[in-house]
């Protein structure tokens, strides 16, 4: 087995986390943040919008199992890429659409797939997906952490 590392952001993490899981190939999803000026930000720092983290969700893959171009697709499926800081009732910059590369390959993969969809005319407005170099990943509160299974799925955008 080959482990790899992927990190998105794609509006609140708890249903990007439940998402991510249950692809086949997905070892673990860990919701966090990424992104920001402050070093071991708490949830109420980041939605302050003052930090410059995004909510984001580590997925940790079987390569063998799942690509990363897989990975991307299922990424572009679960939000719309083309709203500024916003997922659907949730606004704000930690909602961002992101993706965060730990490797040039993954930043040349993610680039191209942004390209294609703004060129699909799937959605009306042009990709607004940072795409960037992975800074430091900084693991959410425990209570994030799965929390579809622990309280239900409720309230979410994906």
């Amino acid at each position: 087995m080959s482990q790899q590392i992927a990190s998105f952001g794609a509006g609140c993490f708890w249903g990007v986390e439940a998402r991510f899981l249950e692809v086949d190939g997905v070892v673990d999803a860990v919701s966090g943040y990424m992104g920001g000026q402050l070093d071991n930000p708490t949830y109420q720092q980041v939605c302050s919008g003052e930090t410059g983290h995004a909510e984001v969700v580590q997925v940790t893959f079987d390569d063998e199992q799942v690509s990363y171009g897989d990975l991307l697709d299922v990424f572009f499926s679960m939000h719309n890429p083309t709203t500024l800081n916003r997922q659907g009732p949730d606004f704000g910059s930690q909602y961002r659409s992101a993706i965060y590369c730990y490797d040039e390959e993954q930043k040349a993969a993610a680039e191209q797939k942004v390209s294609e969809i703004d060129a699909s005319g799937k959605w009306p407005g042009p990709v607004v997906t940072e795409v960037a170099q992975a800074p430091v990943f900084w693991r959410a509160e425990e209570y994030h952490q799965r929390y579809f299974e622990k309280n239900g799925a409720g309230y979410c955008h994906i």
